[in-house]
């Protein structure tokens, strides 16, 4: 499935790039200019490997990177797009929107992306709309649930080659933590995403996924949570997060968070979570800290100049 995906979205993508007056050379370059990612029903994701850059660095490990990404669109991925940024005056309809260019920052230590500019482009490579983001910018944390996780990775991975889309990938990216059956019978699954795992200070910063489940197997409760696990003490805080539920579907969590540590209990199932976690910290010193600034891992990063719309 993934491999037909592929094909038709760089059929896709050489199309749009044939279309109007392009030149069979202009094709051929265009097509080694931009790498795919990923693809689904939606969404083809490309970027320029050429044109990654590393902006900033501290001892030698870049802490800014940018990079040109390009996302291809089905009618109902240009749909939604053009929904979710509000747009549809300037775009009415969807036909219109064939694929958009976006200039985006990187930060490898906080997991962070930062859309600097933004342009879309019709079937016959007019721009439609476009937006330079004006500073403060909005930054975007990358997690499991991001859509911007594809292009984060194979940016990353470009300048450091850790292995950041191999995690993400990874049949044991998500590790269980700790299970418990309650009382009336409904179990609670806790799961960590080991592509987030970092740590900072005393701090193991990871993002956790708590799913409960009726005794009928139903999913009743979720709660998606970014936390900072001081394994030394054997504490934790919820840094920020959301919860799901079947009355109310998804909320920020963040009004009923003080931010303050707490224990976690002894002879408690999350205790369990513990052990795994100190055992994961001990056994993977290299990944939780492979962008530290005191630490030196990073490698240089390829120098390029910003693409073409029509590259």
């Amino acid at each position: 499935m993934k491999r037909s995906l592929r094909l038709a979205w760089l059929t896709m993508l050489l199309c749009l790039l044939a279309a109007g007056a392009v030149q069979a050379a202009e094709t051929s370059q265009a097509a080694e200019n931009w790498t795919w990612i990923a693809s689904d029903q939606k969404y083809g994701k490309f970027y320029a490997p050429a044109h990654v850059k590393t902006e900033a660095s501290i001892n030698g490990v870049a802490t800014r990177i940018s990079a040109w990404t390009k996302t291809v669109y089905s009618f109902g991925g240009a749909q939604e797009t053009i929904a979710n940024y509000g747009i549809e005056a300037s775009i009415p309809d969807p036909r219109q929107l064939a694929y958009s260019l976006a200039l985006v920052e990187v930060h490898p230590q906080t997991r962070e992306i930062e859309y600097i500019q933004e342009n879309f482009y019709s079937p016959d490579h007019k721009v439609i709309w476009s937006k330079v983001y004006e500073t403060p910018r909005t930054v975007k944390e990358i997690n499991s649930q991001a859509f911007d996780e594809d292009f984060y990775v194979v940016i990353v991975d470009t300048v450091f080659h850790h292995g950041e889309h191999d995690r993400q990938q990874a049949q044991d990216r998500w590790i269980s933590l700790w299970q418990s059956t309650l009382p009336d019978g409904s179990t609670v699954n806790s799961m960590a995403d080991t592509t987030t795992m970092r740590l900072t200070a005393d701090n193991l910063v990871f993002w956790e996924w708590l799913e409960t489940k009726d005794k009928a197997g139903n999913v009743v409760e979720v709660k998606f949570m970014k936390k900072a696990l001081n394994a030394a003490q054997g504490t934790e805080k919820i840094i920020r997060g959301t919860v799901w539920t079947t009355a109310a579907g998804w909320q920020d969590m963040g009004p009923s968070l003080d931010g303050r540590y707490t224990a976690i209990p002894a002879g408690s199932a999350a205790e369990k979570g513990l052990v795994r976690l100190r055992a994961f910290i001990k056994g993977y010193q290299f990944w939780l800290n492979r962008y530290r600034t005191d630490s030196p891992s990073g490698r240089g990063a390829t120098q390029g100049a910003s693409p073409t719309a029509r590259k």
